[in-house]
């Protein structure tokens, strides 16, 4: 996912988004553990995709205590 497009999403889709995120990346461990992960790059990806959620998240919350 694009940060533009994370951008878009509400604060409950963003942290349903990061659920899904991190149930996926819990998978690809395991999977990795038991040797039958197809991809490996994919567990870089999601963890980026984790970090891009989070920021825009933090970004969103320091945004709205700003403007209280």
């Amino acid at each position: 996912m694009k940060a533009k497009e994370i951008r878009e999403l509400t604060n409950e889709e963003l942290e349903a988004k990061l659920k899904d995120l991190k149930a996926e990346l819990f998978n690809l461990r395991f999977q990795l553990a038991i040797n039958q992960l197809d991809n490996p790059m994919r567990i870089s990806a999601v963890k980026k995709d984790i970090a891009r959620v989070k920021t825009i998240l933090h970004e969103n919350k320091a945004g709205d205590g700003a403007r209280a």
